[in-house]
């Protein structure tokens, strides 16, 4: 089974790294390193996706693929 694309990425705004997961809807998570931002986004996931059983909610599949650029060399 394929599991959900998770982001990270250095915010300036909130001088941390964040770590979110575009198919589950609000599901991020923050760190101050990219690490603790990963452990905590896997938390998240697993609570959103918890909440949503329970709630009987649809889990969406993982869909969510970024675009991969190739720079020309």
């Amino acid at each position: 089974m394929k599991d959900y694309h998770i982001n990270v990425f250095y915010s300036e705004e909130d001088e941390g790294w964040i770590a979110d997961i575009p198919d589950l809807r609000y599901c991020s998570a923050f760190g101050d390193t990219p690490e603790e931002a990963l452990r905590e986004v896997l938390i998240a996931k697993e609570a959103w996706l918890e909440a949503a059983g329970v709630d009987g909610k649809p889990i969406p599949p993982p869909r969510y693929r970024p675009a991969i650029y190739q720079v020309a060399s």
